[in-house]
This record gives structure tokens, sequence and C-alpha cells, in this order.
């Protein structure tokens, strides 16, 4: 078995992807764990919930954009 490596957390560099999975950790209280230790000191169970948030949201945007778009198309 592997033993996991700390790797660095910049927040200054983060693309639209990490910073809405950050915002998320944030919500669950997790960020400051993973500034201090980066995304791996996460259990998986605490990975699962991130990313099962990260889809509702995906999903979320992507109604709100098909509902603007309608919008726009009716007018």
């Amino acid at each position: 078995m592997s033993k996991k490596t700390k790797e660095p957390f910049d927040p200054a560099s983060m693309t639209p992807e990490e910073a809405l999975k950050f915002e998320i950790a944030q919500e669950l209280g997790l960020a400051d764990r993973v500034l201090a230790e980066g995304w791996r000191c996460l259990t998986s169970k605490e990975s699962g919930r991130i990313g099962g948030l990260v889809g509702k949201r995906h999903k979320q945007m992507r109604q709100e954009a098909a509902s603007m778009t309608d919008e726009g198309a009716q007018k």
C-alpha cells in the first residue's frame, strides 16, 4: 500500500473547476485542511461528498443556462 504524499495546494492558481471544488470544501468546513495538507488529506467519504456536490452544481448550471436560452428564444 502506498503512502499518501502531501501535495501543496495553491489557491491563487486554481482552475475554474478547482475553484468550484474548493468553494464546496469551504461550505463543508474542509478548506483549512485542504490548504494545510492538500486534497489527498481528505477521506474517501469527504472526497465523494465534494464530488457529488460538484456534479449537482454542474447539473444546476446546465439547467439554468438552458432555461436562459429558452427565455431568449421565446422573446
